[in-house]
């Protein structure tokens, strides 16, 4: 079995999660502020149309944008001397873009589920809307923001369709292990799909199990009291 798909999903999806969650949790957060309701939808919208959108589709409007002689990826060009279009850094840019709506509506949710009355004790005691953020919302909102950053890691790391339009199929530099998968199916080589499929499984099952203690502790119940 080639090791490089996990290699490569393994990075892409660690990246992919340091960007989205904090990308996830400030939009949220931009978002819940707005004093528009018409706005927040709209807003709303825009953020979480990549979670419904097909996969390919979204893939077709990053290629759109950052393929080689499109707006975006001809400026990196230019300017940069970076080609983003079928690199490694193309599967990052389709995870984060696969997996932010998760992120987002989580870190929006669990934002929304703290008792406005704190925040507004907190600025009768002369705190600033920063630490607000990070010492009453963000603090009693970890559990639901732990969630969403699991979940958003196992989509990144399943990410396939918007990977395959943005950034190929290259064996040792684009090939993920959903990639992988599809590869050794196509082949008829079922034995190291299976071996892929395994590795799959194994990441994204300890990935909710982490995601359940963690938000164990952090809330500091256990099921059931």
């Amino acid at each position: 079995m080639d090791w490089s798909p996990i290699l490569i999903s393994i990075k892409t999806a660690s990246l992919s999660i340091f960007i989205t969650f904090f990308l996830g949790i400030f939009a949220a957060w931009a978002v819940i502020r707005l004093h528009s309701d018409r706005l927040k939808i709209i807003c709303d919208g825009i953020l979480t149309l990549p979670l419904v959108l097909p996969p390919t589709v979204a893939g077709f409007f990053l290629l759109y944008l950052f393929g080689v002689k499109r707006p975006i990826g001809q400026f990196f060009i230019d300017f940069f001397s970076v080609k983003i279009a079928f690199s490694w850094g193309a599967t990052v840019l389709a995870a984060v873009v696969m997996s932010f709506p998760l992120m987002y509506r989580s870190a929006r949710g669990a934002f929304e589920q703290v008792d406005p009355n704190l925040a507004a004790a907190a600025r009768t005691l002369g705190m600033s809307e920063w630490e607000i953020f990070w010492k009453v919302l963000f603090a009693n909102a970890v559990p639901g923001i732990l969630s969403g950053g699991v979940l958003a890691f196992a989509r990144g790391l399943g990410e396939f369709g918007a990977t395959s339009m943005i950034a190929g199929n290259i064996a040792g530099k684009t090939r993920t292990l959903p990639m992988a998968v599809y590869s050794e199916v196509a082949a008829g080589n079922m034995e190291a799909a299976t071996s892929y499929v395994a590795v799959i499984v194994v990441i994204a099952f300890l990935s909710i199990i982490l995601m359940n203690l963690g938000a164990l502790k952090a809330g500091g119940k256990k099921y059931g009291d």
